[in-house]
């Protein structure tokens, strides 16, 4: 009789369930699960840091709809390995994490990185499991995959023991399963539908809180032609972006706190009432104001605030029959309403307010300065990554972004580290897109070693980094005693984050004054491979001042 060896079974079940990609850093004992992978045609990437190779497989799973894997070692690795699964999970990405651990013959008695992982990854994944039998490996993965992209989408981990990877059995002992199909779309009752529209058309100020589930659902089409068909102004969620586009006359985005205070009707599409959206609650938004929720989580629910209507079901299927519903409806909110003037009266007045910062040419540049450059420099087809503080938050607003899947930040868990692993698996699921990542030059030190692994695949994205010395603002000068003397957010200002670049093999630019910025892109993004442009930033630059605390 044939046998087949764990890993190899391992790799095959993936492949068969429609995983495409597999990120990790091998060692003890998953480094024949990455040969197997290549053997069977599963494309291996080898990274520097489990968090980053964690955060490649989450980006995937955004990215593609089916889940990425992730392999790391025992122990240590495993525990690395979870600041991806939680990342993944918060923010609703299907992926894997499999991790290795000591054989299953000597647990509990101190085996080399022994550690209780399936209980370690429970509290921050949505489904773990222990593989137990060498035959049985095929259905742990199928169940896996389903766990990943049925209902809300999120994390699933599997443990796999030493003696399970390198033991085998007879293959026609193998448990057979098949291929786990795409989740089905399910529809919202006919009477919730009407009752959703009959709530919006009596608004004075209806809004819509436009968030990634449209994106993730494939929705994009039907959200831009219900937009269209009802003119209601929208606000987007971050990991919202492109879903319309940042220039559309309907977006709100430039109004944001005078749109959601006074809001009277809030159709919550695809996003979630969490701090992102303030939990729905006064001072952000009326204490009365009316809201349609659209979910694909039963769950979710009415969280924080109460739903005058809930839309239960899948989003692409929801609104097609909002769409065909609203097919007899002779209805749209005029641009001349006093609603759509108001909108566009405060957005022309913060426009106003920012512009003198976007024409500044001192040196060195402030936010809105650089941006002005990014913009237009950014290609129509971007894959566009963006991590930091300022840089994040005020690039969101300043970069547009006309593609839906297209964009990836900290997202709702508000993670640092995750930019270089969001680089890598944008250039491996869309090699033929410009992948281009903005960060703060904090933010970049959680995982620059990456550029390592850009410059080995040979992935040509390009990354900017704004460097103002710090978590924030820095401090122009390192103190002496900086144990006592230095503020705790302080990094090295001008640091050289080019070189770094330079030294892997890539492409490194500096630069302090805002006129030669222009430059410096067009000549990295003209470079065959990874590039990076260092650029200097104001330590007095900030975001515009904001009514309210950022969580309120």
């Amino acid at each position: 009789m044939a046998e087949i060896k764990g890993a190899d079974l391992l790799a095959k079940s993936l492949k068969e369930q429609g995983v495409e990609y597999m990120f990790g850093v091998v060692g003890f004992p998953v480094g024949p699960i990455a040969e197997a992978a290549q053997k069977v045609g599963l494309p291996y990437i080898g990274m520097r840091n489990e968090q980053a190779a964690s955060y490649a497989a989450g980006a995937v799973g955004f990215l593609t709809g089916r889940p990425g894997s992730c392999i790391v070692v025992t122990g240590p690795g495993v525990i690395h390995g979870l600041a991806g699964l939680a990342n993944a999970q918060q923010n609703c990405w299907p992926m894997i994490l499999i991790g290795g651990a000591s054989e299953t013959f000597r647990n509990g008695m101190g085996a080399f990185q022994e550690e209780r992982q399936v209980l370690a990854a429970t509290p921050v994944s949505k489904w773990a499991h222990a593989i137990e039998h060498v035959n049985r490996i095929p259905f742990y993965v199928e169940m896996a995959v389903r766990q990943s992209i049925y209902g809300r989408p999120g994390s699933s981990y599997l443990d796999i023991a030493d003696d399970i990877i390198t033991g085998s059995c007879d293959t026609d002992q193998v448990v057979q399963v098949q291929k786990c199909p795409e989740p089905p779309r399910t529809q919202a009752m006919p009477q919730d539908i009407e009752k959703a529209l009959d709530v919006l058309q009596s608004a004075e100020r209806p809004l819509v809180l436009l968030g990634q589930g449209m994106a993730y659902s494939g929705a994009t089409e039907e959200v831009r032609a219900f937009l269209e068909k009802i003119q209601v102004p929208f606000v987007r969620t971050p990991k919202g972006k492109g879903i319309m586009p940042d220039d559309h006359p309907l977006s709100a985005g430039a109004a944001r706190t005078l749109a959601l205070q006074q809001a009277d009707v809030v159709f919550l599409m695809g996003a979630r009432f969490n701090w992102i959206l303030h939990f729905g609650l006064a001072p952000r938004y009326s204490p009365n104001v009316r809201v349609i929720q659209l979910d694909i989580n039963a769950e979710s629910m009415h969280q924080n605030k109460p739903a005058e209507v809930a839309l239960l079901g899948d989003g692409k299927a929801i609104m097609q029959q909002l769409n065909q519903a609203l097919a007899g409806r002779q209805w749209f909110h005029p641009q001349s309403s006093p609603w759509r003037q108001a909108i566009s009266k405060k957005s022309e007045e913060n426009a106003a307010m920012i512009k003198p910062q976007i024409d500044d040419d001192s040196s060195p540049g402030g936010y809105y300065r650089l941006f002005r450059d990014i913009r237009e420099w950014l290609p129509k087809d971007v894959v566009l990554c963006s991590e930091g503080a300022g840089t994040m938050d005020i690039g969101g607003t300043m970069m547009p972004l006309e593609n839906p899947r297209s964009y990836m930040n900290a997202g709702s868990y508000g993670t640092m580290g995750v930019g270089l692993g969001l680089v890598v698996a944008s250039c491996v699921v869309h090699p033929d897109r410009p992948v281009v990542h903005v960060s703060g030059d904090s933010a970049i030190g959680f995982s620059g070693m990456e550029m390592e692994t850009l410059c080995r695949y040979g992935m040509p994205a390009k990354i900017v980094v704004l460097n103002n010395g710090g978590i924030g603002p820095g401090m122009p000068e390192i103190p002496k005693n900086p144990m006592l003397n230095m503020r705790p957010n302080t990094l090295i200002y001008g640091a050289r984050y080019d070189r770094m670049m330079d030294a892997f093999g890539g492409k490194g630019f500096y630069v302090e004054d805002p006129k030669d910025v222009r430059g410096a892109l067009d000549e990295a993004m003209n470079f065959p491979g990874p590039a990076l442009v260092n650029i200097k930033l104001s330590q007095g630059s900030q975001r515009k001042a904001q009514q309210f605390r950022w969580h309120s």
